[in-house]
């Protein structure tokens, strides 16, 4: 497998339709730039779902890749490692924030077991089935997968992005429930962008102290070292310093770009992974959304490669999807509004208005007929 022939695989969202529906907006009755970014929005959605006016979002769902990371193990996280079955469970029943959430906006909620380290029986068999392998390799010491592994992960992602697709799925909003998955996004972009790993590492969405960042930063590092020399291929990239969930969460991206099918990003996992998959195809990013600005700076930096804006920035660092989740309702207004707005009614034009009032006008028709009549 080779990442890189997606970039055959992938159009940009059709730019005729956007032209279309940009003169449209020029037409309704809220001047233009009224709307701010609701006005892109809406012209970015007719234009990945070819459709003037904008269809609403009927079928949205949250699709989240779960998975442990060995590098975990340093304690570069706030949760203790092998315990994301743990926050698989708490969503699963409805004691997140992520779940709150999508009760509120009643959007489904899938969740994909890539690289859990439990027993399966501790999770649904919807879950657990299409785990590639039980938690990863500590990337700072050895590969977190195997090729074979890696390259299952990525196909993994692509068979989900197609059954989202085929199921009528019109966006999804794109998480991870993850341990140690931020150490290896950050490396990940740390590793694309050039960037050394003081620059990158963050505190996650469970927080760190100090002493965790500083062993945080020190992971990073030496897993740059290994990630360095495979550059030039992502797939052993994300074999090296990636992990099963990385992998497939990669892959899924592409697919649904694939199927122009719209993505909210989330956190630094999303973007890290899109970064992934712009290096292999170059048009990928414009079926992608930046759903919030995390406050990790390796997001930063990724959605800044990428020409990327979050929608939102409203500090939310919890991770899980959740405010990708909360971009939603603002997509759906821009969907909205470019569908019901009303345009203006057309000017008449004056000299044409003068022509119809000779005609229909009693003055003129009156005197011409007591003219004749006397």
């Amino acid at each position: 497998m080779n990442l890189d022939d997606f970039s055959d695989l992938i159009e940009r969202p059709d730019g005729g339709v956007r032209r279309d529906a940009e003169e449209r907006r020029e037409r309704l009755i809220v001047p233009p730039g009224a709307l701010g970014r609701l006005d892109e929005l809406g012209e970015w959605l007719s234009a990945a779902q070819q459709s003037v006016p904008v269809k609403a979002i009927a079928q949205p769902r949250v699709v989240l890749f779960a998975g442990d990371h060995g590098v975990a193990e340093l304690s570069v996280s706030g949760r203790a490692a092998g315990s994301a079955y743990e926050l698989v469970r708490a969503t699963l029943d409805g004691a997140t924030p992520l779940a709150v959430l999508a009760r509120q906006f009643s959007v489904p909620v899938r969740i994909v077991d890539a690289g859990l380290d439990c027993d399966p029986e501790l999770l649904p068999e919807p879950v657990v089935r299409h785990r590639v392998r039980r938690g990863t390799g500590r990337i700072d010491i050895e590969d977190a997968l195997t090729a074979e592994e890696a390259e299952r992960a990525v196909r993994l992602g692509m068979a989900i992005a197609d059954e989202e697709a085929d199921s009528g799925t019109d966006l999804v909003v794109l998480g991870d429930l993850s341990v140690g998955g931020t150490t290896a996004a950050a490396t990940l972009i740390a590793a694309l962008c050039g960037t050394d790993a003081s620059v990158v590492t963050g505190r996650g969405g469970a927080g760190i102290d100090d002493l965790a960042w500083m062993r945080k930063c020190a992971a990073i590092r030496d897993a740059l070292r290994r990630a360095r020399p495979v550059l030039g291929d992502q797939l052993e990239l994300l074999a090296t310093v990636g992990g099963a969930d990385l992998a497939a969460t990669t892959g899924f991206l592409l697919q649904c770009a694939v199927r122009r099918m719209p993505v909210i990003l989330d956190g630094v996992v999303s973007a890290a992974c899109a970064l992934v998959g712009q290096r292999a195809a170059f048009r990928a990013p414009d079926w992608w959304l930046a759903g919030q600005a995390s406050g990790e700076p390796a997001q930063a930096k990724a959605l800044d490669r990428m020409a990327l804006t979050p929608l939102l920035d409203h500090g939310v660092i919890v991770g899980e999807g959740s405010g990708a989740l909360l971009a939603l309702p603002l997509v759906r207004a821009a969907a909205a509004l470019a569908a019901e707005l009303p345009e203006r009614p057309p000017v008449a034009d004056e000299k044409d208005g003068a022509g119809e009032a000779d005609v229909d006008g009693d003055a003129d028709g009156e005197e011409d007929g007591d003219a004749t009549d006397g």
